[in-house]
């Protein structure tokens, strides 16, 4: 059998132990880059359904200049209101 000296014992534990200590923080480590990997997919595909729906609403922008219209319509026509009901009180002179 090889003789073995204390300080090349000391040496070889010494290196096991850094081996077993390398080992564990390259896991660590690996398992902390699937995680984050792992939620960084899943808000990916939340971005991506939030861009569907925006451009679901998107394709509706063609409604709005025929909606400001009608409320102006409205608006014209609530004031042609006030405006005679005002004049009937005697409230409004123009």
């Amino acid at each position: 059998m090889l003789a073995v000296t204390q300080t090349n014992y000391h040496y070889w534990t010494i290196a096991i132990v850094g081996g077993i200590i390398i080992i564990v923080a390259a896991a660590t480590l690996l398992s902390l880059l699937i995680w984050a990997i792992t939620i960084i997919d899943k808000r990916v595909v939340a971005i991506n359904r939030t861009l569907r729906a925006a451009e679901a609403n998107v394709s509706n922008t063609r409604l709005i200049p025929a909606t400001a219209d009608r409320v102006e319509a409205v608006l014209n026509e609530g004031l042609e209101h006030h405006l005679f009901l005002g004049r009937v009180l005697g409230k409004v002179r123009m």
